[in-house]
């Protein structure tokens, strides 16, 4: 009973309260265990509560976790991209409130379901709700997938559903534990039973799924170089510092005479490929001579079209150039009228497009093992990686996470790489200008990374994989339909016996 008035009471506070938490649950902070106990108090915030109540709180939950957990956006708008703070501040609070918005629309959806039996409402409708907004969010309206419940679990035990499942299907496990906790708080003798059943299937498939391997190793393992140069972006792109930036990257890469693979990080070479043509001809010459292959990230120009493009571009041996598909909103290109990006221009600030390259494009293809790549945010959108697999035995992520500062942002970049290796069963080379430069392995884990905010080489072997995970394979298919059974099973029931009454 005092439970029930301190949450009737202070249910908006607690909400926010409980939202500002979630972050922790994720990197750097990865208190993994905690996720679910946040969730376990907003579905008790739910609870009994008139359909206004819920989506207010539910709101509350999700502004206060995106205030906490995607600050870092107003460092990339006011300090590096040079907008205003009352604009910058504007900016992002509205991408906050539009983000808080899904978990009221969350709320309002399960409000919808017939059947308010707590067993129900906790162990179906809540997390198959949750799970199909969370994929929602990631790719309505070009898609904002942080915080993505499934990327807290990567230290966590559940990690092993990855593979099967997809981050969505982790969520969806995180959300029925948190279901289930309540249920055995505050649930009937038979809500209970039915929390324990549940908490029982969800370990007991952990553990059968710990001891499998979904992919084989393919071939020997490569030795690989990623390079880190450090360049801060307040000096990144001024026309004075590309020659020595060119002399640095020079310097780095002729040192490594041993590594298989090179690779540089998001437009390494502040210039476009055409305007640094000898330069790249001349380390082509010398990886060919070397036997190695470079790949390096960088700016190119279409004359035929006059589309601008960020791209990867392979050089030595091997050949092949990739154009980043998934552009960055306000960074990339600008969805605004022409006077606003009139207003840009007189403002001396970004107002140019950058072009989106095509939905298919080949893997990027060295001798023996073939390069699944991704630019700079690209690799959160796990479903787009899939059009590479199963062919690509190796997955390549270049970026650049110093517009974040010293932030919570590129650890939480560097934990959905993680994932992404192990939801495909491949090894992930990461390699950013600043950094968290890391090699992760076919499991998620880091093998090797590199100091932030200097210049670092991350060497070591990269063992490429072939097959293919039931992930990669299925995508988001199987948590979906699971999620519209979970969502369905409620009317159905409700229609044969009557709305059953609350526990």
């Amino acid at each position: 009973m005092v439970i029930r008035r301190l949450l009737n009471s202070r249910g908006l506070l607690l909400a926010l309260a409980g939202g500002a938490c979630l972050p922790l649950g994720f990197a750097p902070f990865a208190l993994w265990w905690l996720t679910p106990l946040l969730f376990a108090g907003l579905f008790l915030l739910q609870d009994g509560q008139p359909t206004r109540e819920r989506a207010l709180r539910a709101f509350g939950f999700g502004f206060g976790a995106f205030v906490t957990g995607t600050y870092w956006l107003y460092i990339s708008i006011h300090d590096f991209g040079g907008l205003a703070p009352p604009i910058a501040g504007g900016i992002v609070l509205l991408l906050i409130l539009i983000m808080a918005l899904y978990h009221a629309v969350w709320s309002l959806l399960c409000s919808l379901v017939p059947g308010r039996a707590r067993a129900w409402q906790c162990l179906a409708v809540l997390p198959a709700g949750w799970t199909l907004i969370e994929w929602l969010r990631g790719w309505l309206f070009g898609g904002f997938p942080w915080l993505s419940v499934g990327y807290s679990q990567i230290d966590g035990p559940l990690a092993v559903w990855a593979p099967l499942l997809g981050v969505h299907g982790v969520s969806l496990l995180v959300l029925l534990i948190a279901g289930a906790l309540v249920v055995l708080l505050v649930g009937t003798l038979r809500a209970r039973l039915a929390g324990l059943l549940v908490v029982g299937l969800i370990v007991g498939g952990t553990i059968w799924l710990d001891e499998l391997q979904w992919t084989t190793p393919h071939g020997d393992p490569l030795q690989v170089a990623l390079v880190q140069g450090g360049i801060t972006q307040d000096r990144k792109w001024l026309a004075e510092e590309l020659e020595s930036t060119q002399a640095l990257y020079s310097k780095l890469t002729i040192a490594l005479d041993k590594p298989d693979l090179i690779i540089w990080p998001e437009a390494a070479i502040p210039a476009l490929a055409h305007e640094v043509e000898d330069y790249l001809t001349a380390f082509a010459e010398l990886a060919r001579a070397r036997h190695q292959t470079i790949v390096l990230g960088i700016l190119s120009y279409e004359f035929d079209t006059g589309a601008f493009h960020n791209s990867l571009l392979m050089i030595g041996e091997g050949a092949g150039l990739y154009h980043k598909r998934h552009l960055v909103p306000f960074g990339e290109y600008f969805p605004v009228p022409d006077f606003i990006r009139n207003m840009l221009r007189m403002m001396n600030l970004p107002y140019q497009d950058i072009d989106a390259g095509l939905p298919r494009q080949s893997p990027l293809q060295m001798p023996g093992v073939a390069l699944a790549p991704t630019i700079c945010y690209e690799d959160v959108f796990g479903t787009e990686l899939r059009s590479f697999l199963p062919a690509a035995g190796l997955l390549v992520n270049v970026s650049n996470d110093a517009w974040f500062g010293d932030s919570i942002a590129p650890h939480q970049h560097l934990q959905m790489a993680r994932f992404r290796a192990l939801e495909t069963g491949r090894y992930m080379l990461r390699s950013t200008n600043t950094g968290i430069t890391a090699i992760i392995d076919e499991r998620g884990r880091v093998i090797e990374r590199g100091k932030q905010f200097g210049v670092a080489i991350v060497s070591g072997a990269a063992q490429p994989f072939s097959g293919a995970t039931p992930w990669a394979r299925l995508g988001n298919t199987p948590v979906l339909g699971a999620c519209l059974v979970l969502l369905l099973l409620p009317v159905v029931m409700s229609r044969r016996r009557g709305i059953a009454p609350e526990d």
